[in-house]
């Protein structure tokens, strides 16, 4: 199943810094929202969203570092963090709780489907390590849409 050309392993490098942009856009949002919750459940969501952007933060070196180990490049601004993320800008400091967990949630179950996709081109390019690796990332982004879903009850 290995890539001759090396097609495989371009593709995986180009993927895995998407997932690099997901999660630097993820981090932020995470984060304006820690910030920025109100309401009853002030407390709880404030700690949540800063348990998961801290998980978020965490994984940002080992993504940028796998790609490094392949030998490609990795991304290298805000400006290519804002082209290849699949996370949509929340500009708004003045959402519902309500509304930040289901937008975090969605934004974490689409990361789910990138890194689960990902799965094909890990297994195309032969890399044993980073195929481990998003089952360990697939396993922390699933939780955290379990978290954020059973928080809205």
């Amino acid at each position: 199943m290995l890539d001759p050309n090396n097609n495989s392993k371009t593709a995986l490098i180009a993927e895995i810094n998407g997932l690099l942009a997901d999660h630097f856009a993820l981090y932020v949002k995470t984060k304006n929202f820690h910030w920025h919750v109100k309401g009853p459940r002030f407390r709880d969501l404030h700690l949540m969203f800063d348990e998961h952007a801290i998980e978020i933060r965490d994984q940002i070196d080992a993504i940028g570092e796998r790609a490094r180990k392949l030998g490609g490049d990795t991304i290298t601004s805000v400006g290519m963090i804002a082209e290849h993320t699949q996370v949509k800008n929340q500009d708004s400091a003045a959402l519902s709780a309500e509304q930040m967990v289901a937008e975090l949630r969605d934004d974490n179950a689409k990361m789910v489907e990138r890194l689960k996709a990902m799965k094909d081109l890990a297994e195309q390019a032969g890399d044993n390590a980073t195929d481990g690796l998003l089952d360990d990332w697939t396993d922390m982004a699933e939780e955290r849409v379990w978290f954020l879903t059973s928080t809205l009850g």
